[in-house]
């Protein structure tokens, strides 16, 4: 009996009367992971100050408004002990990382002038050249640096000069806003950062 069931069930395939069984489809492919996007290119790196618990510098900040522009000022907050600071521990003529530490960074939100000269959004290191009666400040375009010991002219964008004055005996270096400018502050000088909207 089997085999009268296969031979009538050759004899249909043979002449087409019934089609030959179909092979499975193929599943779909899996879908393909889309490919991680790049991460975003930070715009100045990381610019954070590290932990101050154990230096004896402690960091500091300031803000000010210039114009529309916002300003921003990291730094570390060396202190005089006892010591006379400018001319002996800060030498006169000599460019100054303007803080303790890690490089002072200055960071503007929008275009702003160092003296006569613009200055693009972003991120830079402050430095001075400190004078008994004329400092030059220095906008540097590599913020992330430790101190001044890897200055690169090259990379200055901006100079500006700068008058100091007398102030009241400040034992731990300051840099504070007041009336839309930040001013440098240490021992009994005083010496204010030129900028201005554009």
């Amino acid at each position: 009996m089997h085999n009268v069931v296969w031979t009538a069930l050759l004899l249909l395939t043979a002449c087409g009367s019934a089609p030959a069984p179909e092979a499975p489809a193929p599943a779909p492919p899996a879908p393909a992971e889309a490919a991680p996007e790049p991460a975003a290119e930070p715009a100045a790196g990381d610019l954070a100050r590290g932990d101050d618990a154990d230096r004896k510098s402690k960091n500091g900040e300031a803000t000010v408004k210039v114009g529309d522009v916002d300003v921003t000022v990291t730094y570390g907050r060396p202190e005089a002990r006892g010591r006379e600071v400018f001319g002996k521990l800060v030498p006169y003529g000599k460019l100054w990382r303007t803080g303790a530490d890690e490089a002072t960074v200055l960071t503007v939100s929008g275009d702003v002038k160092l003296g006569d000269t613009p200055v693009k959004a972003g991120s830079y290191a402050l430095f001075t050249v400190p004078g008994e009666d004329e400092w030059t400040i220095v906008l540097n375009s590599q913020a992330k640096q430790w101190g001044s010991y890897d200055h690169d002219k090259s990379k200055d964008v901006a100079k500006a000069k700068a008058k100091p004055g007398k102030a009241p005996m400040t034992e731990a270096f300051t840099i504070e806003p007041h009336d839309g400018t930040l001013y440098l502050q240490w021992a009994e000088v005083r010496v204010p950062v030129p900028l201005s909207a554009p």
